[in-house]
């Protein structure tokens, strides 16, 4: 649950405000007006009068019938399975209508704040004299700002955070605790949550019996617009060209890309991901997590990889695959079903 130790308490919000926030369609319960105002977020299950719910996966419905919520998020396809006792926000997209009204409630939650709140730049803080600072950026204790620097009008740099020699660093963007960031340029509105290692070397090694030769990594990472990279991922600096990560491209913990990789716009990708050098993500790709992509290879615009699946060959655009080695999912899927009959014994296509 929230606390307001860590998150301000929201505003209340009446329930016609809140629907016409989304452009959604509001159904009051018996006894409700539009004027009932809620200033909190929870699960349908544990929702009460004042709470703001959603449903998107149909496992959830059954809570619909003991919901204390003061009103649920719902698609049209659902709102037949709801009792008249509860209120609805009726939408196409209700997980993303929470989103907007979750960022409404608690805009720290989005705009991530530092976590001293102090002054600019305290004391303990080393910023180099060549380094530019726009306006209210906030450097936090122990952060380190090299030679040449630039960072953008409202950026926080948290505590223990590196960024190297000639990194830029657009408008309102965020590095998290202990990051890292060298031989990097990074948009606006980027975020990097703690730990993550952008721009180290990529893994280049020419390989011999007398030992492995270093390839100097002199490529750079280019960060675009609106990403947001999780906790402890790493994303090396190209070998003779550059890393890429697109607009929009949200990356959760524990994601190794490496050097010379190219990642399109609004990309998903799960935790515990590894891309492999060269490797090749088009726009609107999703990864699951676990998901291992060889080198050199394209993912197609819009393709999806289940999770665990290991990628060793291209994908074409919009496919599902899975499996290891990955192959289109109806084909995995038909594949497992036929080595669970034959494990139980049982016929296949007519043939013992």
């Amino acid at each position: 649950m929230s606390s307001p130790r860590f998150f301000p308490a929201p505003k209340a919000m009446s329930l016609g405000a809140l629907a016409r926030q989304v452009q959604a369609e509001l159904r009051l319960a018996p006894g409700v007006d539009e004027t009932h105002e809620l200033d909190g977020l929870a699960p349908v299950e544990d929702a009460g009068a004042r709470d703001l719910s959603f449903i998107e996966n149909t496992r959830y419905l059954k809570h619909l019938e003991s919901t204390g919520a003061g009103a649920v998020l719902i698609s049209p396809k659902h709102v037949a399975r709801a009792p008249e006792s509860v209120t609805l926000i009726v939408t196409p997209d209700p997980y993303g209508a929470f989103a907007v009204l979750s960022g409404v409630f608690y805009p720290d939650g989005i705009r991530l704040r530092g976590a001293f709140g102090g002054a600019p730049i305290p004391a303990g803080a080393i910023v180099d004299a060549t380094a530019q600072l726009e306006e209210g950026v906030v450097v936090e204790p122990g952060a380190v700002i090299g030679p040449r620097a630039g960072i953008g009008a409202g950026s926080i740099i948290s505590a223990g955070a590196v960024i190297g020699h000639d990194v830029q660093i657009g408008r309102n963007g965020h590095i998290g605790p202990q990051a890292t960031v060298q031989h990097a340029l990074l948009g606006n509105d980027v975020i990097v949550h703690a730990g993550a290692r952008i721009g180290s070397d990529g893994f280049g090694f020419a390989p011999g019996m007398a030992g492995h030769r270093k390839i100097p990594q002199v490529g750079r990472v280019i960060i675009q617009d609106r990403v947001e990279i999780g906790a402890n991922s790493c994303i090396d600096r190209g070998a003779n060209r550059d890393t890429v990560v697109g607009e929009g491209t949200k990356i959760d913990n524990l994601v190794q890309i490496g050097h010379n990789v190219t990642i399109g716009r609004h990309c998903f990708i799960c935790g515990n991901v590894g891309i492999a050098g060269s490797a090749i993500l088009q726009d609107y790709v999703v990864l699951g997590g676990g998901v291992g992509i060889n080198g050199h290879v394209t993912i197609g615009q819009g393709a999806r990889i289940a999770g665990s699946s290991n990628v060793a060959s291209s994908v074409p655009p919009g496919e599902d695959w899975a499996g290891t080695p990955a192959r289109p999912a109806r084909i995995a899927l038909r594949e497992v079903a036929a080595l669970k009959r034959l494990a139980e014994g049982k016929a296949i296509r007519g043939k013992s």
